[in-house]
């Protein structure tokens, strides 16, 4: 059997048995959620649970500072920062903040390769909150929350995780990258609804994760999945299919007009989005 068919078999067995090792959210980002969750919750008490974490806390003053928030006053602590994100947003905002810890391995040719997919996908969310952003303005249409359409493209390829993993133990794989990216092609989306479900979080998350990379997949109403796709096409990590999604955006009404992603505004959007991130 060749290397990428025994990868490729051991992930598929792995996932019918219930035995492939999800990865966990951090710690800090559960904390959050189930603070967030409880309707008790005040903005003192969510500072107080940000606060234990420097990491977090110095990125939730940083993202509150930020053009994405808009406002021309800094804020100097994490009480002022959480009051400006305000409880809506901070349960998503600060989960798509620690996704960063995730992309790490002991391993060095592993450790590499999450670097890259970190990268790439800060690239995909800053697209996809610049297109948002865009959409948002051009439509009046407000169902569509920023800060879950920043976690959205954070976990729309959260599924490698899982098979970089697994390629640990078969080193022979990352002489072949074309092995690893057969897998991840056929098995990630599979993993990454898996992994959406074991976190808890909702449907539209399952759907990015599952669907983002398969155009076969159109929503009934335009939805999260959308900008994810448009993102990762002007990311570059849909080449083959980037015309295709670009037209189904302008179909859509996702896009008004392809030259918009061309332009100064939209560079400027994104730029301050992955600004979020560095």
């Amino acid at each position: 059997m060749s290397t990428q068919n025994a990868l490729s078999t051991i992930l598929v067995e792995k996932i019918n048995n219930d035995t492939l090792v999800l990865p966990t959210l951090p710690a800090i980002a559960l904390k959050v959620r189930k603070a967030a969750d409880n309707p008790d919750i005040n903005l003192n008490s969510m500072g107080e649970v940000i606060g234990q974490d420097p990491s977090l806390s110095a990125r939730m003053i940083k993202i509150a500072n930020s053009a994405y928030m808009g406002r021309s006053v800094k804020v100097a602590s994490i009480s002022q920062a959480v009051t400006r994100i305000g409880l809506r947003q901070i349960k998503n905002i600060s989960t798509a903040l620690a996704m960063e810890q995730l992309f790490v391995s002991k391993n060095d040719v592993v450790a590499r390769y999450l670097q890259e997919e970190w990268k790439n996908t800060v690239n995909v969310v800053a697209n996809s909150m610049a297109v948002l952003q865009l959409y948002i303005a051009r439509t009046k249409n407000r169902e569509m929350s920023m800060d879950a359409m920043t976690l959205a493209a954070l976990v729309h390829n959260i599924g490698v995780l899982p098979i970089l993993t697994e390629a640990e133990r078969h080193p022979e794989v990352f002489a072949n990258p074309t092995f690893l990216e057969v897998a991840i092609d056929k098995l990630s989306g599979r993993i990454g609804a898996s992994i959406m479900r074991e976190w808890a979080f909702g449907d539209v998350f399952v759907d990015v994760a599952k669907h983002c990379k398969d155009l076969s997949f159109i929503p009934e109403n335009v939805s999260y999945v959308d900008f994810v796709r448009v993102g990762a096409a002007l990311a570059g990590s849909m080449e083959s299919q980037k015309d295709a999604v670009l037209n189904l955006a302008v179909q859509r009404d996702v896009v008004g007009d392809i030259a918009i992603l061309h332009s100064d505004e939209f560079a400027e959007l994104s730029a301050a989005a992955r600004q979020i991130f560095a």
